[in-house]
């Protein structure tokens, strides 16, 4: 097998993982008994109540957490709603040549985080926040910044490594030459 194809499946499994943790992580984070009995009370009334404790208003959670930075999680929770989403930016590229198009790699991301969202409004397995979907997506953003830094790296190291090579070639040329 190629080794290139070989790194490619390992990091599509790799992002696979990832995307089964996140979804542990945010819409199944409670214990099995607790989404039991959540489920079990889903009726109407459960969308409504999704409907009443969600956040609509953009920047609403972020200025509570900014202004009560003292008294709860906030550090925490906003860290958190990015960081989480970095590996998102960072691996996507690496999975599939359209996500090394900016655009595309936030288009998935978005979606990605929308569907989570409007599953936790409808579901009462969390709480629907316009919020996490802005720190989501500029937590994709950071890595996908981190996926292009990575990879102008790794073509300066190779130019450089390639560099020494022809000059290790042509040393020995002009070795050869003296004799």
């Amino acid at each position: 097998m190629d080794n290139r194809l070989f790194r490619r499946k390992y990091v599509r499994l790799i992002f696979f993982v990832y995307l089964v943790i996140v979804i542990k992580v945010i819409i199944f984070k409670y214990p099995l008994w607790q989404l039991q009995e959540i489920a079990a009370g889903w009726e109407k009334d459960v969308i409504l109540e999704g409907l009443d404790t969600a956040n609509f208003t953009l920047f609403k959670t972020v200025r509570m957490y900014i202004d009560y930075y003292d008294s709860l999680n906030s550090f925490e929770n906003l860290a958190g709603n990015i960081v989480v989403f970095i590996p998102f930016g960072f691996l996507l590229p690496y999975v599939t040549l359209r996500g090394r198009n900016f655009f595309v790699m936030l288009f998935h991301a978005f979606i990605f985080v929308v569907g989570i969202e409007v599953f936790q409004l409808f579901s009462a397995f969390g709480a629907f926040d316009v919020d996490d979907i802005l720190l989501n997506c500029f937590g994709a953003v950071l890595g996908y910044l981190c996926y292009l830094g990575f990879e102008a790296y790794k073509k300066h190291s190779h130019k450089g490594r390639r560099l020494s090579k022809d000059k290790g070639k042509g040393q020995k040329s002009k070795d050869r030459a003296r004799r």
